[in-house]
């Protein structure tokens, strides 16, 4: 039977106070999120609400599932809200405030993740209350993931898990940052390390070896080669900020001195693909360059030369159904009917890999996310409390 819905003042009861604990925890990328996930478990499981964690490989880090029932005790069905749980590092910016704090200044607050995006995850878990007192014609699932920022790396299992399960939702709303307007569409997120194996010798011997730098470096260009083709021919999709699939390499590493011919380079790159190119056509068009004209080059010189390419991140990229249910009831909710589709990725392109349609609509604006003195408005906090409300309330028997 399930508990009173009596919370323990040991809760916040607001979305905005919700929003300032989550902010509380540092739960950057590279660290653990697990006492964050903890104190919602414990929150969630004081309401007799059963939580199902899928940890990383190193236990430090952990997705929470968790289902509130239809009033007849069903558990398959019904609609996900989604949301990460970590944020990007606060390294180097010039911070008002502590980012770890959360501080209200003229109607806003500020905090590490208060858009990107725990004011969306404080705004579910006040209302989890109103969801139980709901009743649910179909239930309504709490999705918290880790580890979004560095490449949707968290999700896919806990994606996996309840599909395993047969939880079979029939919806998802993943609440990034969208002034609470509709997102029907994001491109696909695509990341790799490539290292260029050469082979050591004096520089006034250059014959002897073979510079991983300056081989690394074709390959570099010819990325930026595809990138420009890209731009310059398309495909296009003018719904999108960026109507074209993009390229770009962001880090290089190689070298130990200056008279040295280096034997190492690495760099990674990453591409953003329209949803309707396979990220696997870009991405043969890359190792055919590196297979059919670097390594033979490369070779010729030394036969030590090797390339290794590494795949750090694959996230799909997003293109929801306007004929989808949940593309439907989002835009009836919001009475917004505009075609909306964004450059940035998010977790709704895996939740749709998987059958489940998604759609993407939450509090704040993307601009202020990764920024210091990142802030979400409270208004906006307001508007998806309604907005939430509202969800439920349609799935009401």
């Amino acid at each position: 039977m399930r508990q009173s819905t009596d919370i323990s003042t040991a809760f916040p009861t607001t979305a905005v106070d919700w929003t300032s604990k989550l902010i509380s925890y540092d739960t950057t990328s590279r660290e653990s999120n697990l006492e964050l996930i903890a104190y919602i478990q414990d929150y969630l499981s004081s309401l007799d609400i059963e939580c199902v964690l899928t940890h990383d490989a190193t236990g430090k880090k952990a997705n929470l599932f968790a289902t509130i029932p239809s009033a007849s005790g069903e558990t398959t069905g019904g609609i996900v809200l989604s949301g990460h749980t970590d944020v990007v590092p606060v390294d180097g910016q010039n911070w008002t405030s502590d980012p770890f704090k959360a501080e209200i200044r003229d109607g806003k607050l500020y905090g590490r993740g208060a858009c990107d995006m725990k004011g969306f995850i404080g705004v579910t878990l006040q209302l989890v209350p109103k969801i139980l007192e709901a009743k649910l014609a179909h239930p309504i699932h709490l999705a918290y993931s880790y580890d979004e920022e560095v490449g949707c790396v968290g999700a896919p299992s806990m994606i996996q898990e309840l599909v395993a399960r047969g939880v079979n939702p029939s919806g998802c709303v993943v609440g990034e940052p969208t002034s609470m307007r509709t997102i029907v569409a994001h491109k696909g997120i695509n990341a790799y390390r490539c290292r260029v194996h050469g082979h050591a010798a004096h520089s006034s011997l250059t014959p002897k070896g073979l510079n991983a730098i300056e081989h690394a470096a074709r390959i570099i260009c010819a990325i930026r080669d595809i990138a420009d083709r890209y731009k310059a021919h398309g495909p296009y999709d003018h719904a999108y900020d960026v109507p074209f699939t993009t390229l770009q390499t962001s880090m290089i590493r190689g070298g130990i001195a200056l008279n040295t011919v280096p034997d190492l380079c690495e760099f990674e790159f990453e591409y953003r693909n329209l949803p309707g190119l396979s990220p696997d056509v870009v991405m043969q068009e890359i190792l055919d360059y590196i297979n059919n004209t670097v390594l033979p080059a490369m070779k010729e010189e030394n036969a030590a030369g090797k390339i290794d390419i590494e795949k750090l991140a694959r996230s799909p990229g997003l293109d929801a159904a306007e004929d989808a249910a949940i593309t439907q009831l989002v835009r009836a909710l919001t009475r917004d009917n505009e075609v909306r589709k964004v450059a940035y990725g998010t977790e709704a392109g895996l939740f749709q890999a998987a059958g489940i349609p998604s759609v993407i609509c939450g509090p704040g604006n993307i601009e202020q996310a990764h920024r210091p003195d990142e802030y979400v408005e409270l208004a906006q906090l307001e508007q998806c409390e309604k907005f939430l409300t509202s969800l439920i309330n349609s799935q009401a028997a």
